[in-house]
């Protein structure tokens, strides 16, 4: 029982890796894989919360160097100074709105019904943003204004219902207002490191008195797994949009969702 408690948790870290950056909503499928697996993992849905900072540590060590300019520059760069203010700008909301609403989320809405739903509707709005997608005005996240920042966080909101998806929701966010495909998709990723990291201290402060010791080694194992999976993605994401956009997750997501509501119900 053990092992197999452990192999769903390379499973899961896997899966989560793969799709963090991806707007295909990690939580989402994490939830659809519990399903499938039966995985008890720690209470309160720990497990696939905490594993979320594999792939954040990621996106911090892909971009430690442009991260590293940043943090040197705050003093005299104002292009550092702006990309740290759009980034904490846009965390707001969802810092603020995920606190406010954590228990009513996660017993009303972690479930592979709603993920399903939120998974096609997601799909056929990264379609219908594709197609009428607004010519380009911001190439730079140094360039984003305040008032950007805050709206593309109030859109990441919307990710606060799972299957949604946190990138996804950022990133079409981001599109409609202007921003080119490549800064979204890296805006997302930077937005990721606060968003995960205070969703991440706040579900441990919350279950933090019903762990125990192989719980923290089943989220250590998959912390790791996720953590190499999305170092992988990262590499390659911002190459593939910029290639072909972001349609192809449209239609993977519309697949996703209906072949899960189709196991559910039939």
């Amino acid at each position: 029982m053990l092992i197999d408690q452990y192999l769903d948790a390379v499973l899961m870290g896997l899966l989560e890796g793969l799709t963090e950056f991806l707007p295909v909503s990690s939580t989402g499928h994490l939830i659809m894989l519990d399903t499938f697996l039966g995985f008890e993992g720690p209470p309160g849905k720990v497990f696939e919360v905490v594993i979320q900072l594999g792939a954040i540590l990621a996106i911090c060590v892909v971009y430690f160097a442009r991260l590293w300019k940043v943090a040197t520059g705050l003093a005299d760069d104002p292009g550092a100074r702006r990309f740290v203010r759009a980034v904490l700008l846009a965390f707001l909301p969802a810092m603020v709105l995920g606190a406010g609403l954590h228990g009513i989320i996660k017993t009303l809405l972690f479930n592979p019904t709603v993920v399903s739903v939120a998974l096609i509707v997601g799909g056929v709005a990264i379609l219908v943003v594709e197609r009428f997608v607004p010519v380009a005005r911001y190439h730079q996240i140094e360039s984003f204004s305040a008032p950007l920042a805050l709206k593309i966080g109030l859109c990441q909101c919307l990710a606060l219902v799972p299957g949604v998806s946190r990138s996804g929701a950022s990133i079409l966010g981001a599109l409609l207002m202007g921003v080119d495909r490549k800064a979204a998709a890296e805006f997302s990723f930077f937005l990721a490191v606060p968003t995960m990291a205070g969703a991440t201290a706040y579900d441990l402060y919350k279950n933090w008195g019903v762990m125990n010791l192989d719980d923290a080694a089943l989220i250590a194992v998959g912390f790791v797994t996720a953590f190499i999976a999305a170092a992988l993605v990262v590499k390659t994401l911002v190459d593939f949009v910029g290639r072909y956009g972001f349609t192809p997750f449209g239609w993977y997501r519309i697949a996703i969702g209906s072949g899960m509501l189709a196991f559910l119900y039939l």
